[in-house]
């Protein structure tokens, strides 16, 4: 029998993120910046700029996860590496899809903590064992995730890839 797994479509996306969006406002929160964790993250960071009415987005590249349930032993920046100085005395909003392990998360936060007048994280889905508790949570899970942005395989071929017909 198959993994019962989250399932997360684009309409259901438009609600999570408008009501995360909602309870940021709510909690009085007016970030400066939004600062995208890419790949997953840049999803929700669009959404949150939009509904938050915050035009200045970053973007932090991080590589982690490899395959479903697969991972590096820690997750590593990828260049380009925002520069402190557009984050120096800012409210930051760091956007992600999921806090998992949470350690992407920590990178990022970790990364920012010296710089910003203050730093929250804001996730579609946080699992009971991330070791980073976001301040804004829409949904919490322990189930493995399918977005809507990356259930299907990429439908263009990279150097040394074999895509599925």
């Amino acid at each position: 029998m198959a993994e019962e797994r989250e399932e997360l479509s684009w309409e259901l996306f438009g609600t999570a993120s408008r009501e995360l969006a909602h309870t940021i406002a709510d909690d009085g929160f007016a970030p400066d910046l939004v600062l995208s964790i890419a790949r997953g993250g840049l999803f929700v960071a669009g959404a949150l700029g939009y509904a938050l009415d915050v035009k200045n987005l970053h973007v932090m590249n991080v590589e982690f996860y490899t395959g479903v349930d697969q991972r590096l032993d820690l997750p590593v920046m990828l260049p380009p590496v925002p520069n402190v100085v557009d984050l120096t005395s800012k409210k930051v909003l760091i956007a992600d899809d999921v806090a998992d392990t949470g350690a992407t998360l920590k990178l990022v936060r970790d990364f920012c903590l010296d710089h910003v007048a203050e730093v929250r994280s804001a996730v579609i889905y946080e699992k009971p064992h991330s070791t980073v508790k976001c301040e804004y949570v829409w949904r919490h899970t322990d189930k493995w995730i399918n977005f809507p942005w990356s259930v299907l395989p990429p439908v263009v071929a990279r150097e040394g890839q074999v895509l599925d017909a």
